[in-house]
């Protein structure tokens, strides 16, 4: 590993960073005004967590040693990019930037963005049946000589900058802003156990990348460099482990946020039932027992 100075010390500017940041930081500033105007006040820990934690971690991953060396090692960028996916998103969920949206934003801009929500990309992203086969895609390439392609050209690095948090966005809206995606149990319960198939899905990557006798992208060499840059097979190693770690521990809390999710959504469906009359009820079963026809 780097000595903790190199660490700590190395900085670089990342324009499409920046512009991500500040393109954000200007939207939710704007909506805790426009909120604020239409006389609805914004928790301030949530703006907090939105801009320290949130795009606080994302200018740490971008601009700070894993996007400073994520060229040169591949256990740099593969922190960055499956933090960017997995761990960015929730930080800048904890600010509900959805829901500051719905309280800024005028009825017709609302419509706008029910719109977008209920759009089959969106929904496709947004479940636990979709957002693996995208992840399970991003991480496959790092097993083909685009992997280098990746790490090192600057325009493929300028889209995963802007577009990889994004897409971490899309797949953990449903768990950030449970709101605007409320889902029936037995929709959960599929969710559920699907996310199980996940946690082998997710490590199938990492463990390739790690258990491969030969260096899979090719590139065997890096110019200039540094006293402590492993070599091209120990580098794949350490980042298809690393791959594998980040992969399987993520998804731990997303099934205990999965599980909350589906005890709220069954205590809102019995509350529905427990508001029914007797006879209103007893239509429900008849109707059950009939079937379709």
């Amino acid at each position: 590993m780097p000595p903790l100075e190199i660490l700590m010390s190395s900085w670089q500017l990342d324009w499409a960073a920046t512009a991500f940041v500040v393109v954000a930081g200007v939207l939710y500033g704007w909506g805790m005004r426009s909120a604020a105007g239409r006389g609805q006040g914004w928790p301030v820990w949530r703006a907090v967590a939105f801009y320290v934690l949130g795009l606080g971690s994302f200018v740490v991953l971008t601009c700070g040693f894993t996007g400073v060396y994520g060229a040169e090692q591949r256990w740099a960028f593969t922190i960055k990019i499956s933090m960017l996916l997995f761990v960015v998103p929730l930080l800048i969920g904890l600010g509900k930037p959805l829901t500051l949206a719905r309280a800024a934003l005028p009825a017709r801009g609302i419509g706008t963005l029910n719109t977008v929500l209920a759009s089959r990309p969106v929904r496709f992203v947004s479940n636990s049946f979709g957002a693996p086969l995208l992840g399970l895609v991003l991480f496959s390439t790092f097993l083909t000589p685009m992997f280098y392609t990746l790490r090192t050209n600057p325009v493929a690095g300028a889209l995963l900058t802007l577009g990889v948090p994004l897409l971490g966005m899309l797949m953990a809206l449903p768990i950030i802003e449970e709101s605007d995606f409320q889902r029936s149990s037995a929709y959960l319960t599929l969710e559920f156990m699907f996310v199980f198939i996940e946690l082998l899905i997710d490590a199938i990557p990492g463990i390739l990348l790690s258990l491969n006798g030969q260096v899979l992208d090719h590139a065997m060499s890096v110019p200039n460099p540094q006293w402590w840059f492993r070599d091209a097979f120990q580098d794949q190693q350490f980042a298809g482990n690393l791959l594998w770690f980040i992969c399987e521990v993520v998804d731990l809390p997303l099934i205990i946020l999965m599980f909350i999710r589906f005890s709220r959504s069954d205590k809102r469906e019995a509350g529905v039932f427990d508001e029914l009359t007797d006879e209103q009820l007893s239509e429900l079963h008849r109707q059950h027992l009939r079937g379709p026809h």
